[in-house]
């Protein structure tokens, strides 16, 4: 699956046709600021696997018209950053404080 990485998106946006082939149900319905004004999508948790990881995450169940995100919260669960001179992603420092 492809998409974008997105540090200013809180959650990941998966296809709602892909998630419904899983048996992920949704969690409950939010409503989220979009272009132009709110739109409402419902949640749930998944399972990811990302870079020899794996991790549960909350996720948007997406629309037709939405585009798949990887969101800022999947990133910190994955300990990950984005390299921005490579456009790829990196281990991130991780800080106990």
């Amino acid at each position: 699956m492809e998409g974008i990485v997105d540090t200013g998106a809180m959650y990941s946006v998966i296809p709602r046709k892909i998630l419904e082939k899983l048996e992920i149900k949704p969690l409950e319905r939010r409503k989220f600021r979009a272009f132009g004004g709110y739109i409402e999508r419902d949640i749930g948790e998944v399972g990811i696997e990302l870079m020899g990881r794996k991790r549960t995450v909350t996720v948007i169940l997406g629309e037709e018209e939405d585009i798949t995100v990887l969101g800022v919260t999947a990133l910190e669960a994955f300990g990950l950053e984005i390299d921005p001179v490579k456009g790829t992603l990196r281990e991130a420092e991780l800080l106990l404080l």
